[in-house]
């Protein structure tokens, strides 16, 4: 078989997880570090980042309604998936991520969601017309009370919501670590760190991803960006990334000083197939280029024009190098056979079920989503309610 050397098992020749797979960590690691972006907001009372509070709040939501997709293409049958909800089964990881993803979803997300919009949704229920009026109506869930009182509550309710939230968010993505982490045949997944090391990557995607979000929109909308909330934005990106690339070299410390039956295959892995994702764009590209760019906007005073060129250029990077670790981590650990000896390469078609066309889409999909949320329920704190029940 083309692009097979050395011996491999016959169910070793073709990948059983593909680029999709890639996809679904990297969008539920949006998710997740778009909501904790949010709850520095609202928990730790990081007030230079409010502008981005409720742009990252839906932007968590519009990913996490993306998240399922991947994996639905992915299935055979997807008209099956809805039995796992059915017939819980508690030894399977895959089958608890249902129940994370609907609590995650509905009694965090949503929730959260509701109740920083409620007082909007009434009285955009009020001024609205039409199908926008009825909308906002069933939104308002029958509560159109918004005293001073009532909206004390609200922030009450939805601070707790926003603290339950945080280790939520957490599991969400830590689980698909541990599914990696956990796979003991596979050493190079099978590592402690894997569901940590993934979920400090989310976070600096979802930062990252969320960043940019403000960045472009505020351009689109023809107003200034704040520039005090932007350099915070980055201050925090800085600190998330250091640890994330130090939880990363600490695992390949670790692998290089245990230096087990495995270490020789992978080593050749990281020195041919993987050469380029990951050396190159995960490494060199993704996380060095990065760091060293957002390093230098904490200890030189650029000026505005400057700063937002280099947060621009380090979220992309930061963007891609995230993409690429989930890239070496799924595709790359299924490269190399399970005898140590034979090694195997993946293509990608490029129009089929879990082709790159697919993939393209999958990712885009999400801005979409955003873009319906941000006309329902606009987060910029400018946005008059009578111009968004006007249609404007």
């Amino acid at each position: 078989m083309n692009g097979v050397v050395g011996f491999m098992y016959p169910n070793e020749y073709a990948l059983q997880w593909s680029i999709l797979i890639v996809l679904y960590p990297f969008i539920t690691g949006l998710v997740a570090g778009a909501f904790i972006l949010a709850s520095l907001e609202r928990v730790f009372r990081v007030e230079a980042v409010k502008p981005t509070y409720r742009l990252a709040l839906l932007t968590a939501l519009a990913f996490l309604l993306d998240a399922p997709l991947p994996l639905q293409l992915h299935l055979g049958h997807p008209e099956r998936s809805p039995e796992m909800y059915f017939t819980p089964h508690a030894t399977s990881a895959m089958a608890m991520f249902g129940y994370v993803y609907l609590w995650y979803l509905m009694a965090v997300l949503v929730f959260e969601i509701w109740l920083d919009y409620r007082r909007d949704i009434v009285i955009l229920s009020q001024q609205s017309k039409g199908l926008l009026r009825v909308i906002y109506k069933i939104m308002t869930l029958g509560s159109n009370n918004i005293s001073e009182r009532s909206l004390r509550i609200d922030d009450k309710v939805g601070w707790i919501v926003t603290l339950i939230g945080i280790p939520s968010a957490f599991l969400l993505h830590g689980y698909v670590g541990f599914i990696f982490g956990s796979i003991k045949a596979n050493p190079w997944w099978s590592s402690p760190l894997m569901p940590v090391v993934f979920i400090f990557s989310a976070m600096v995607s979802g930062v990252a991803a969320v960043m940019l979000l403000y960045m472009v929109t505020t351009r689109l909308r023809k107003l200034a960006i704040d520039m005090r909330c932007v350099d915070t934005i980055a201050m925090y990106l800085f600190y998330i990334f250091i640890i994330d690339f130090s939880l990363e070299m600490l695992d390949l410390i670790h692998r290089i000083y245990e230096a087990d039956e495995s270490f020789r295959s992978l080593d050749f892995m990281v020195h041919t197939r993987l050469l380029i994702p990951h050396i190159v764009i995960q490494i060199c590209l993704g996380t060095l280029t990065p760091l060293v760019l957002l390093f230098l906007t904490q200890v030189v005073h650029f000026p505005e024009a400057v700063r937002k060129r280099l947060y621009v250029l380090s979220g992309c990077l930061a963007l891609i190098g995230i993409f690429a670790m989930r890239w070496n981590v799924v595709i790359g650990g299924q490269l190399f056979s399970k005898s140590f000896l034979g090694y195997t390469t993946y293509k990608m078609e490029m129009v089929s079920r879990e082709g790159l066309l697919v993939a393209i889409g999958l990712t885009i999909l999400p801005l979409f989503f955003l873009w319906a949320l941000v006309k329902l329920l606009p987060p910029w704190p400018e946005k008059s309610l009578h111009q968004v029940a006007a249609g404007d």
